[in-house]
């Protein structure tokens, strides 16, 4: 006899970038930022230190208003939480009745279908196309009057790919209203493409739109678990309402609100990762690898036996993330981290002559 829901037997377990505790090998599997917090965000977390005997601020009032004031919206148009992740959970428990459906592109966020499922929804994957991009028309074609909400991750995860603005603003005017549109932009910061979506605008015109957004990424705050979402007032206020209380730490809070007022240089942080990025696909390139057009700091080789690929790595002392039957993800990391993914991709190749 099960304490729970029985379809939850089937629940996907969430797996996690492989740790190593081994100095010598360098982890390239969970997307991090291969730099620490700045300087001006550490100290920030060290001022709120001696005040952790406090409840943080439930309602986030002070980091809500930074927020809006990065993005040239008011105040009621944010809502925080513990991480993006957090927020895609709340929005699919607040949305989907049991048995609804939620459409997503597949491959994607390992996270959709586990939350999804958690809100006992089903979950539709529409196959990305052989670029590894969002098939938009056939998810819009997927939309039922059973589906509860769709996502968009762009740039998606594990892929790198990203959607333009020109084809994810036709795709909203596709869909009614009446559907939550989640854009998952946990990326968006490494994106340096033409016709790179502009959400705002989208925000404006569209009512049924959310867009995330983490500090996990570009900010290099993952240890800390906060993102926010920025909707209209209406829905935004439900997503506030339904949120976790005191869902985000004090410590996360004051890290946030550094790392906006520290933008200048986080963008300086990511040209450094995009400019590796694009050494290594450009080297992978000349190895014959065809590696879809990452926007993200990360890459995608598509391959359906991952086990020899992750042996090449093992040599050359990295972790990268296998998706088994479908690829390996391998984050930017150091020039010297690098150095060795293009190492590893070499001698891999080299195997299969």
């Amino acid at each position: 006899m099960s304490l729970f829901r029985e379809d939850l037997a089937n629940l996907p377990s969430y797996v996690a970038g492989k740790p190593s505790t081994d100095p010598a090998i360098i982890k390239l599997s969970s997307n991090e930022m291969p730099f620490e917090p700045l300087p001006s965000i550490q100290a920030a977390i060290t001022e709120g230190v001696g005040s952790l005997q406090e409840y943080p601020d439930m309602m986030a009032v002070k980091l809500r208003q930074r927020v809006a004031k990065f993005h040239g919206v008011d105040s009621d148009w944010v809502a925080v939480s513990n991480g993006s992740v957090n927020m895609i959970e709340k929005i699919l428990d607040a949305a989907c009745e049991p048995g609804d459906e939620v459409v997503c592109a597949w491959r994607s966020f390992e996270s959709y279908p586990i939350a999804t499922a958690l809100a006992a929804a089903l979950t539709i994957k529409v196959p990305v196309t052989d670029l590894g991009e969002h098939d938009l028309d056939a998810m819009a074609e997927a939309v039922t009057d059973k589906t509860a909400a769709i996502i968009v991750c762009s740039p998606n995860n594990p892929t790198g790919t990203a959607v333009t603005h020109a084809d994810l603003a036709r795709f909203l005017d596709r869909i009614d209203e009446s559907i939550p549109v989640i854009l998952d932009e946990a990326y968006i910061h490494f994106a340096r493409m033409e016709d790179r979506v502009r959400s705002d605008e989208l925000l404006a015109k569209h009512a049924n739109l959310i867009v995330l957004r983490t500090f996990s990424k570009a900010y290099s705050l993952a240890g800390l678990r906060v993102g926010y979402a920025l909707a209209h007032p209406a829905t935004a206020e439900t997503l506030r309402t339904v949120g976790t209380p005191f869902g985000v730490n004090a410590l996360a809070q004051r890290a946030a609100i550094a790392a906006l007022d520290a933008t200048d240089k986080v963008v300086a942080r990511t040209d450094d990762v995009v400019a590796e990025r694009e050494r290594v696909i450009a080297e992978l390139a000349d190895l014959g690898f065809a590696i879809p057009r990452s926007q993200a700091n990360f890459m995608w080789f598509e391959m359906t036996n991952v086990e020899p690929f992750l042996a090449a790595a093992e040599r050359h002392r990295i972790v990268v993330r296998a998706f088994v039957g479908d690829g390996v993800r391998v984050s930017i990391g150091t020039p010297e981290a690098n150095d060795r993914i293009i190492a590893a991709a070499a001698e891999y190749a080299k195997s299969l002559r």
